[in-house]
């Protein structure tokens, strides 16, 4: 049986807007997250940020993979580096960049999802994929998940 991941935010609430700092109204920059409850044998952790509510269909804002087991939480404003200190490595986003883009609705309320995967294995891969690519290659290898969802809509 899988355990669901709890994922958390200091930066915003669980189906709360999302303060605009994180928006591209503010500084861009990445929330804090931190989760728990990932399951014995997690070798690794995913991090997809999706708006299922674009225009033009899923909109992906953030993609981050091999991010280290011992990993709980990530601090607000990450680097928008390929790879991290820590070994976890930043995929490019559709804005066509690596790390975090935050929301910038056209028009309306949009909901971000940012979804956790724990992995039975580091994925290996080099820095700066696309989030198809991570998906084929966690196939099969997902032990659990949780996920967190904030709003923003422009003023």
């Amino acid at each position: 049986m899988s355990t669901n991941i709890i994922v958390k935010s200091n930066s915003f609430s669980d189906g709360g807007m999302i303060p605009a700092k994180y928006t591209c109204d503010g500084a861009n920059i990445s929330p804090q997250l931190s989760w728990d409850n990932a399951p014995n044998g997690t070798k690794s952790f995913v991090l997809i940020c999706e708006d299922p509510d674009a225009p033009m269909g899923t909109f992906t804002h953030w993609v981050l993979y091999d991010i280290p087991a011992d990993i709980h939480e990530l601090p607000e404003n990450l680097p928008k580096d390929k790879v991290l200190p820590n070994g976890t490595k930043q995929g490019i986003a559709d804005f066509k960049k690596i790390g975090y883009g935050g929301p910038c609705p056209p028009s309306g309320t949009h909901r971000y999802y940012f979804k956790l995967y724990a992995l039975d294995t580091l994925l290996n891969l080099e820095p700066g994929l696309k989030k198809e690519d991570i998906l084929k290659a966690m196939n099969g290898h997902i032990l659990a998940q949780g996920q967190i969802m904030g709003k923003y809509a422009r003023t």
